[in-house]
């Protein structure tokens, strides 16, 4: 007890400041990775639009902006006939977007919310894990399991009456893939927005003689709904972005259409296809691909943006 209070005492004996004055290294060394981590971030982004600007003013240098955004023809590389309305391929990214969505939402959403509210927890250990899977597939094999799978059951099982059958190329197997590969983003991370929901809340719930699914639906949702729109956000932005599926099962016609049997040309696998060194540098054709990429630069950044403002808006925070 003596050494204890003698301790004390000489550790108040110290002059103010001594103790602070003591190098700590490895929090200066972890603070300066930090910083090096958000420093790296930004000049990354910085040199992307800085490798996408010059190009894209040498674009529409040539090209008016006008046509190129509210164009609907588009054929870059037919010479003296090139157009360059790029509105076909923005409608056939939308195109695919939309379908992947409506596979994804729900499904996700579903998996999330039995996750969190109906799942033991040695049947989340498993099941989580094995959703997650899903994400590590190379996105080229869903773009063959479209083909091959998806595409011959959307034929078998097209109603007639719909008009026009899904060719072997078309925006819905492409879509129903995407929706597949983004269902893992959407199921993680709402559910650990609904498993970070105070159980109080619940309690409540139940209290005032609310059923489960009621308790899911208008308790846990509501309140975890900004995770659960960041995480279609980052599902549309993974959606948005995916090349190869786009690639393999949509085909590259650039059709002005919202339809799923049809075969479309998203901007991605525009670029894909076009980026390949058979083009000669410092033309238009080759340009063409840098105001593609800054188009969709332009869009993902606005959709982050909104993505940004909803989550603030709807965050609910607990003390």
């Amino acid at each position: 007890m003596a050494t204890r209070d003698t301790t004390a005492s000489s550790a108040s004996a110290l002059p103010p400041g001594a103790l602070e004055a003591v190098p700590r290294w490895g929090e200066k060394a972890i603070y300066a990775l930090l910083v090096t981590c958000a420093v790296v971030s930004v000049a990354t982004t910085t040199a992307i639009v800085i490798s996408l600007l010059s190009p894209t003013i040498s674009f529409f240098g040539e090209v008016p902006i006008t046509d190129f955004l509210f164009g609907t023809e588009w054929s870059p590389q037919f010479g003296e006939q090139a157009q360059f309305g790029v509105l076909a391929i923005v409608v056939g990214t939308l195109n695919v977007t939309l379908w992947a969505l409506l596979v994804a939402v729900p499904c996700g959403l579903g998996a999330a919310i039995y996750l969190s509210e109906y799942a033991s927890r040695r049947v989340r250990k498993v099941l989580k894990p094995t959703l997650e899977v899903l994400a590590g597939i190379p996105t080229v094999a869903f773009g063959f399991f479209a083909l091959f799978f998806i595409t011959p059951l959307l034929q078998d099982v097209w109603p007639g009456f719909l008009g026009e059958e899904p060719g072997i190329f078309n925006a819905g197997a492409a879509g129903i893939a995407i929706g597949v590969l983004i269902i893992p983003i959407i199921a993680s991370i709402s559910e650990d927005a609904m498993s970070a929901v105070p159980g109080g809340l619940r309690e409540g719930a139940y209290a005032l003689g609310a059923t489960r699914m009621r308790v899911a639906l208008r308790v846990v949702v509501p309140a975890a709904l900004s995770g659960i729109v960041a995480s279609i956000v980052l599902a549309v932005s993974r959606a948005i972005g995916e090349t190869m599926v786009v690639l393999i099962a949509a085909g590259s016609t650039a059709n002005l259409t919202m339809s799923p049997v049809e075969s479309i040309q998203a901007m991605t696998a525009y670029i894909g296809v076009t980026a390949t060194g058979d083009i000669a540098t410092n033309t238009i054709e080759y340009d063409t691909i840098f105001a593609v990429g800054t188009l969709l630069f332009v869009m993902t950044l606005l959709m982050n943006m909104v993505s940004i403002r909803l989550v603030r808006r709807y965050r609910e925070v607990y003390e």
